[in-house]
């Protein structure tokens, strides 16, 4: 990741230079973690630059808010103009795009009262979240000995700032110990999540994932991943899973904004099947980037065109 070719962010409702991108130390969002945000990408293709399924990152950012009861001062079509706009400045012929709302300066009680609402739009070039040879050859995970949290006492399904320092500690602890990522359980013990990622596991040609009852985030490259497995003719079921489906697992991989399609090839040094990537893996994720850079007609509803604006 790098902020190096940045010229350019959108911050309430205006393009303006990076150094001028600022937050006063007394925002209420910098001391409690009171935000939201997406992370969304825009892959090149033949025809332009175009943005993976902006419309449901979009109305899960604005859905996000509202459990917060955080007011976005601008509509989805503002914001999805905004994207586009800020793309289109700098240039960008692929990136990797970060919206969010935080709660600003006003009041610095734990309830914010009357503190505004801040939004803001970054876009950067960030290659494969989990490096480009996890792609290719799986990554090796550890189970974290922090826990997801539960719905009762965070809700899970909302992407707030504040919620991933749970994750921030269990991938944190995961590299110290040498692996590229955690997997985190629920307080059940059953498997949650990554820290950024949802799981899938594939035993005798049958894809499992869980679900929203089980601590995680519903990944919009998770519900792409159940659509690309279906159409290929693959079984997808959800349903809660154990540590154990995860071991003894043919294949397994990650999904997300980020990572995109990751396969897991080993869990705390214990060989995911042949401990690379798999063969139904392999075809789920090159129907994805295939989707994703528009040669896949069948997915080309998921992605938005960056229409071009005149920039500064």
């Amino acid at each position: 990741m790098s902020f190096e070719n940045i010229k350019w962010i959108w911050k309430n409702g205006e393009i303006i230079p990076w150094a001028d991108a600022t937050v006063h130390v007394s925002a209420h969002g910098l001391h409690y973690g009171s935000g939201v945000f997406e992370g969304i990408r825009c892959y090149e293709t033949a025809t332009g630059p175009a943005v993976f399924r902006l419309k449901e990152h979009l109305e899960r950012f604005f859905e996000s808010a509202a459990v917060y009861n955080f007011v976005i001062p601008y509509t989805l079509e503002e914001l999805t103009d905004a994207v586009c706009e800020l793309i289109s400045a700098n240039e960008f012929k692929s990136c990797y795009i970060r919206p969010i709302a935080f709660l600003g300066s006003k009041s610095l009680g734990v309830f914010p009262g009357s503190c505004p609402t801040e939004v803001s739009i970054m876009a950067w070039s960030w290659s494969a979240y989990l490096g480009a040879e996890g792609l290719e050859k799986g990554v090796r995970i550890t189970v974290s000995p922090w826990r997801k949290f539960h719905s009762s006492m965070l809700p899970t399904t909302a992407k707030a700032c504040g919620q991933y320092l749970n994750s921030l500690l269990a991938v944190s602890d995961a590299l110290e110990r040498g692996f590229d990522e955690a997997i985190l359980l629920d307080v059940n013990g059953r498997l949650a999540e990554g820290s950024g990622e949802n799981l899938f596991v594939i035993k005798d040609g049958v894809i499992t994932t869980n679900s929203a009852t089980d601590s995680i985030l519903m990944g919009i490259t998770r519900d792409a991943a159940i659509e690309i497995a279906r159409t290929l003719g693959y079984a997808v079921e959800t349903k809660p899973l154990e540590l154990d489906d995860l071991l003894n697992a043919d294949e397994a991989f990650f999904t997300g904004t980020a990572a995109e399609i990751t396969p897991i090839r080993e869990v705390d040094d214990r060989v995911i099947g042949a401990g690379k990537r798999g063969e139904v893996t392999e075809k789920i994720q090159n129907t994805f980037f295939d989707a994703v850079s528009g040669r896949d007609e069948r997915f080309l509803e998921w992605l938005h065109p960056v229409k071009r604006f005149v920039t500064a």
